[in-house]
């Protein structure tokens, strides 16, 4: 529950900020130097004001999952052009239209996830994506069918990515830096979740198996869906034989085909049991 404003005997900003609005018009109040500093958008994107930035991105969803008291996400990572069921005469390739029946495990693992949710009035295990479509769409989906909420977390790119329409909308979010994006994905994660994708996918998995591997990340439930998918993508084996990884390093995440497998292996992963 958002706690009330601490009193203080100082003028509040947005008091400020109308007042200026209501200024005669002169060649002083346009100066761009007569602007307040927060409320002047070419002071606050300069190139000097990035570290003000980058510490904005990190607070504003924090504070405002805080606030809605979200305390245990569990995160889905995966294809942003895998379509639904529905829409896989539309995919570009047949093994694109394939993919579709990983949107439906998603958004099947998004139900199941957002039942026990509930259960906690939407304050743990909320689902958390990226926010677009595919995938994406489908982790949210799944929990807009549940009856529950869930989190978006989107990325301005060069093409368009706007929210999809079932991501929470108190709840959704939009970033400019990919880092802080990143580290929004894993504060509050008690499981990760990857479906097949692309770059960004193996990005993100990768990421966040690093930060676990070498001891930044406690180890959480890390679920890969699709056997075929990944035994074909990345050749985990040849790495431990290879030396570069450790063999333990392939007990950190286990795969999986469906999302009843999914939650169960959550359940009697080491961690979660205790």
């Amino acid at each position: 529950m958002k706690d009330e404003p601490r009193p203080h005997p100082f003028r509040d900003s947005n008091q400020d900020i109308a007042a200026t609005q209501s200024l005669p018009d002169t060649p002083q109040t346009r100066a761009p130097a007569y602007r307040l500093a927060f409320a002047d958008p070419d002071f606050m994107t300069r190139e000097e004001l990035r570290p003000v930035r980058l510490q904005l991105e990190l607070l504003k969803p924090q504070m405002i999952l805080d606030e809605r008291g979200i305390t245990s996400t569990v995160v889905l990572f995966g294809g942003a052009r895998i379509p639904a069921p529905e829409n896989r005469a539309n995919a570009k390739t047949p093994l694109l239209a394939d993919l579709s029946r990983y949107y439906e495990e998603a958004r099947a693992f998004a139900r199941l996830i957002t039942k026990r949710s509930l259960l906690s009035y939407g304050r743990e295990w909320v689902i958390c994506t990226g926010g677009g479509p595919g995938v994406m769409e489908a982790g949210n989906r799944g929990a807009d069918e549940a009856g529950g909420q869930s989190i978006g977390l989107n990325i301005v790119l060069p093409h368009e990515q706007a929210p999809n329409p079932y991501v929470t909308p108190d709840l959704s979010f939009n970033f400019h830096y990919f880092a802080i994006r990143k580290m929004h994905f894993l504060m509050r994660a008690r499981a990760l979740c990857i479906f097949p994708g692309g770059f960004g996918t193996l990005d993100e998995m990768f990421e966040a198996l690093t930060l676990i591997q070498t001891g930044r990340m406690k180890p959480i439930p890390f679920l890969l869906f699709g056997r075929d998918w990944w035994q074909r993508i990345i050749d985990w084996q040849h790495l431990a034989e290879a030396g570069v990884i450790a063999a333990s390093d392939l007990d950190l995440f286990r795969i999986v085909e469906t999302a009843e497998e999914a939650l169960a292996v959550i359940d009697t992963w080491p961690q979660t049991a205790k």
